[in-house]
């Protein structure tokens, strides 16, 4: 896919992120909330989002393929992950960070990634109630409302503020509740904000040092690896094999403290 090409993508990205962040916004207040199981919820204003982003992608480019959150639910992720010849494929997620929303707590976001030659080659984040919009393009850079931004200089983990994220299911939080316990030990801080889509964001702008999570899916994390990719940072899964939105690990950084990072996150799970 040429820049020229990359470029047009972006673009209909940037606007498909508008018009969906206008129905989260639309929504607010007034929508329905359901469970898909215990703790992970959906509201009209995910649907309403997802449809608006769709419409929009494929009119501008009918030939591509398009794979949204809410067409997943049920599925395994082995079950989603493409074929080697799969024309570009938009990984969407219409509302990352659905329970900050459902309480209204200004943290979520809208996540468009386009997947293609098994790479993320575009990646837009956009945060409506922050007017924070973060762009990427394959060789292009990264940009926060325009502006360049680049990846922190922290040195070392013990001066790093990191980010991390929990599945909705109680039972699956164990693994990474003994993880967090043993880096509070290792670095200056961590977070949760409750959006990976943000959290990988921050990385790329240099707010966080590195996030890492175990139950992720690609629309969580296909925008916010072209971000941090461009923006200089690095990504891997937790076996240190190179990033796969289709795993559900991943662990991403400044790229200063990626090794001391993965050697962490290995040695509190053998504890």
């Amino acid at each position: 896919m040429s820049t020229l090409n990359l470029s047009e993508c972006l673009a209909v990205a940037v606007d498909a992120a508008r018009l969906g962040a206008a129905e989260l916004e639309r929504w607010r207040k007034q929508f329905k909330v359901k469970e898909k199981s215990r703790a992970d919820l959906v509201t009209d204003a995910d649907h309403a989002s997802q449809k608006a982003v769709r419409e929009h992608i494929l009119a501008k480019l009918p030939h591509h393929a398009f794979l949204g959150e809410e067409d997943c639910v049920g599925k395994k992720i082995d079950e989603i992950r493409p074929p080697a010849n799969n024309p570009p494929l938009w990984i969407v997620d219409p509302l990352d960070g659905t329970i900050n929303y459902v309480h209204d707590v200004p943290a979520y976001c809208v996540s468009i990634g386009l997947w293609s030659g098994g790479e993320a080659v575009v990646g837009v984040i956009l945060d409506p109630r922050q007017n924070e919009l973060f762009t990427a393009m394959k060789g292009g850079g990264a940009f926060l409302n325009g502006e360049p931004i680049r990846v922190s200089d922290t040195a070392t983990l013990e001066a790093a503020l990191l980010s991390t994220g929990f599945p909705a299911n109680k039972e699956a939080q164990r693994r990474n509740l003994k993880v967090w316990a043993d880096l509070c030990e290792h670095t200056r801080s961590l977070r949760r904000t409750g959006s990976t889509a943000l959290n990988m964001a921050y990385v790329a702008c240099g707010r966080f040092d590195g996030y890492w999570a175990y139950d992720n899916w690609p629309w969580d994390t296909t925008a916010g690896a072209c971000l941090i990719a461009e923006a200089g940072g690095a990504l891997a899964t937790a076996d240190g094999k190179p990033f796969d939105p289709f795993r559900m690990d991943v662990i991403s950084s400044n790229g200063k403290i990626q090794r001391e990072l993965v050697a962490a996150l290995a040695a509190a799970e053998a504890v």
